[in-house]
């Protein structure tokens, strides 16, 4: 009997920050707050589950 293995739900965000327009890799489900490393500008925030993003999305990694 072969079990299945579970493919997660979670994926890393390639996110471009509205402010200097630095692009950093961010957890798409993160449980803090993550700032950009540039200006300090919010970029994701957690919300539960699924962060909300205040950047660009510009590619996400599956």
């Amino acid at each position: 009997m072969r079990t299945a293995t579970k493919e997660p739900n979670s994926k890393f965000l390639k996110v471009r920050c509205s402010k200097c327009k630095n692009e950093q890799f961010v957890f798409g489900k993160p449980a803090s707050q993550v700032n950009c490393l540039v200006c300090n500008t919010s970029l994701v925030e957690p919300s539960g589950g699924k962060g909300k993003i205040k950047g660009r999305v510009l590619e996400v990694l599956e």
